[in-house]
């Protein structure tokens, strides 16, 4: 995996992100630019457009954070991570609240590779770098949403979550089950010790 790099989104990498999303028609169902998860821009007390224009209004506002994969200077992935108000919205709410002892401080809520590098373990590389960023941001409790596919193969794009067993090798463990096929996973995240500055 060392000839991919991580960098998280923001004004700088917004570009790469961009030129990912329009190779994929803005990704998701209804040209979401990855903003399902957010809340609904018609919520926001400025106008911003759905779609591209909220995504990138979200970025460089510092309110959307993601980790980058990188093939030299190509973004061919990304797990989108947050806090929870960051990332309110989510599946399967009612039953998702019904279980819920204590809240997490992060969410990683979409997982997206690149059509023409998929099978590479792009979207496990997406998952570190996300646990990375977090860590470097202090850890905390990290939650998960993936599919549990119990080894039956899935349209890859229902897998926005990723699988149970990417997962369990990433070192989360699973919780309970939250709607059909899917489940709740968790893990700590300790903070990350920063080289001090020389």
């Amino acid at each position: 995996m060392s000839q991919y790099t991580i960098r998280p989104l923001d004004p700088q990498t917004w570009d790469a992100f961009a030129r990912l999303c329009e190779k994929h028609n803005g990704m998701g169902f209804g040209e979401c630019w990855c903003t399902w998860f957010h809340p609904r821009c018609r919520d926001l007390d400025v106008e911003v457009e759905a779609g591209r224009p909220y995504k990138e209004f979200l970025v460089r506002q510092g309110r959307a954070h993601a980790a980058l994969v990188f093939e030299g200077d190509v973004a061919v992935g990304w797990c989108q991570f947050g806090a929870p108000d960051e990332l309110p919205r989510i599946f399967h709410r009612k039953e998702y609240e019904a279980g819920l002892v204590s809240p997490p401080d992060y969410r990683l809520t979409c997982i997206f590779v690149d059509r023409n590098h998929r099978r590479e373990g792009v979207a496990a590389v997406a998952v570190d770098g996300a646990l990375d960023l977090i860590a470097r941001a202090g850890g905390g409790v990290v939650e998960a949403y993936p599919q549990d596919t119990g080894g039956k193969k899935i349209s890859s794009s229902f897998l926005y979550g990723g699988t149970r067993g990417m997962f369990e090798k990433a070192g989360f463990a699973y919780e309970r089950p939250k709607g059909k096929n899917h489940c709740v996973m968790r893990k700590t995240v300790p903070p990350s010790v920063q080289p001090e500055d020389g």
